[in-house]
């Protein structure tokens, strides 16, 4: 007595994992599509678990999770969900307070310079929010808000085209 498979596959399903498989840019993905191919292919849910190193409730769970998700299209299927992360609260304050601090000028608040350097626009901030602020933060704000900043370059010292007239040299004839 033969058993089915865990998994039935489409033709066009069996095309697209099998594309995801050879190269996707998520490990995660290419994973879940070799396990989803191998399942098709008639492995045990146990060999698959062990080829894979991982459990085979994470095997079933994907199994579930790919009949469950049928209205969407093939990648979509065997993708993670949404991370959102932390929001950048933080970031935000800085941005507002960068923005605000580069209309004016930094003479106003004791500095000596004429422009805004990193660590000034830092300190500042750090005053104004009463919280520690890294030197990254402030220079994401400023990469945010389209300020960019020119460095001044480094010229070597060049010589005078006259310097031996300057010397006291010869004069040319």
């Amino acid at each position: 007595m033969t058993t089915l498979p865990i998994v039935q596959l489409s033709y066009r399903a069996r095309l697209t994992l099998e594309t995801i498989a050879q190269g996707s840019a998520s490990g995660r993905e290419v994973r879940r599509a070799q396990a989803l191919l191998w399942l098709a292919a008639g492995e045990s849910v146990q060999e698959v678990a062990r080829r894979l190193t991982v459990s085979r409730q994470m095997i079933y769970a994907l199994v579930d999770r790919y009949e469950s998700r049928r209205d969407l299209p093939i990648l979509a299927r065997i993708q993670d969900a949404d991370h959102p992360g932390r929001p950048a609260d933080k970031r935000l304050l800085v941005v507002g307070e960068v923005s605000a601090l580069l209309k004016q000028s930094p003479a106003d608040y004791g500095y000596r310079g004429y422009v805004w350097t990193i660590g000034m626009l830092k300190t500042q901030t750090e005053k104004k929010l009463a919280m520690p602020v890294s030197s990254d933060t402030v220079q994401r704000a400023l990469y945010e808000i389209d300020y960019r900043c020119k460095r001044p370059r480094d010229v070597l010292a060049r010589r005078d085209p006259h310097w031996q007239q300057v010397k006291g040299g010869s004069q040319p004839a």
